[in-house]
């Protein structure tokens, strides 16, 4: 879906007014669920989720997260819906075999750096991340689904949008009023710079959370610089991929912005093909819009990948540390007994 002006607004502008009663109610309904007491597993489950809708960065902050877990000797899997696929799972990813209609374009980013399982009920997919030797599950989003009991769960905001107008869906674009989801958070990984971000921060920092500051950065040297660029982009924010483009000296001659997840129609694709060529600019696209695009029209494509570099690791792998020990809550505090 792509977001609603006014979600990024005051919640006094006019439609956000009209839409509270209904977002209440939402809220309170949502609030209630993600209450709710879930399924306990064999190994620790590490949630990388949203307080509201739309991408932040949980993919390449799960990503990251997978590696620090590796680096210190643990055998994380990915657990993740499969959003935009057709298949409920659970089933174990094989990119060799299952393309982004049958399993959604996230899982095939996860696979390339652990198991990973797709899954609409998240306890046959934990189930599943344990028969395939993961001593640690890690869920790409999930947050507000109480159907797995979370070990320590980790709450992304691009700074740059932060919560927006501070309503509940659809009012505004909170899954879950803020003060409900505070109880359900070890954690706050900060994405990026801007006020919007930094008030959340704030707040996080006021209730003893952590917050883990990072950006997303491309993560090979590109050879964009100085060259005219047509960048197109159907994710969460597709403004914050056009800031990293320009950030490779790239001269961004025009933009396309898609809904998050997109599937790109073959006229779509033409008409792209036919702007770069009248521009006489390279395509460029996000890795996660790359997999769903035909492999013929992927090949005229430039693809920029990004990863997700924490400002400082310490705190971050303090808590990893912690998820991993028996008996011990990686939640803010003094290794308390759980």
């Amino acid at each position: 879906m792509r977001a609603p002006g006014f979600w990024s607004g005051p919640a006094s502008h006019p439609l956000a007014r009209a839409l509270a009663p209904v977002g209440a109610a939402y809220g309170r309904l949502t609030a209630r669920r993600m209450d709710g007491l879930g399924e306990r597993t064999a190994c620790p489950v590490l949630c990388v989720g949203n307080l509201t809708l739309g991408g932040a960065g949980k993919t390449p902050t799960a990503i990251r997260i997978a590696a620090l877990l590796q680096e210190a000797g643990a055998r994380p899997a990915f657990l993740t819906r499969g959003y935009g696929g057709r298949e409920r799972g659970p089933l174990l990813v094989d990119p060799e075999r299952h393309d982004s209609e049958k399993i959604g374009d996230e899982p095939l980013l996860l696979a390339r750096v652990a198991p990973t399982v797709v899954a609409r009920e998240r306890p046959a997919g934990a189930r599943l991340c344990a028969a395939q030797g993961a001593d640690v599950v890690v869920m790409d989003d999930g947050l507000q689904n109480p159907s797995l009991t979370k070990t320590l769960s980790l709450a992304v905001v691009d700074a740059g949008a932060g919560i927006g107008n501070g309503l509940t869906f659809p009012a505004g674009p909170l899954r879950v009023p803020l003060d409900r989801q505070w109880r359900h958070v070890g954690g706050l990984v900060l994405i990026g710079e801007g006020a919007p971000g930094e008030a959340v921060a704030r707040e996080a920092l006021r209730r003893g959370l952590p917050v883990h500051r990072g950006r997303l950065v491309p993560e090979a040297a590109t050879d964009l610089a100085g060259r005219a660029v047509l960048a197109f982009a159907g994710i969460g924010r597709p403004e914050k991929f056009f800031e990293t483009v320009r950030g490779c000296g790239a001269r961004l001659v025009e933009t396309r912005a898609f809904p998050d997840h997109h599937r790109f129609s073959e006229k779509e694709l033409a008409g792209l093909a036919e702007a770069a060529l009248r521009l006489g600019a390279v395509l460029v696209t996000t890795e996660k819009d790359a997999v769903r695009l035909p492999a013929a029209f992927r090949e005229a494509v430039t693809v920029l990948r990004v990863a997700l570099a924490f400002a400082d690791e310490a705190p971050l792998r303090a808590q990893l540390d912690a998820l991993m020990r028996p008996g011990i809550d990686p939640s803010p505090g003094p290794g308390r007994r759980i």
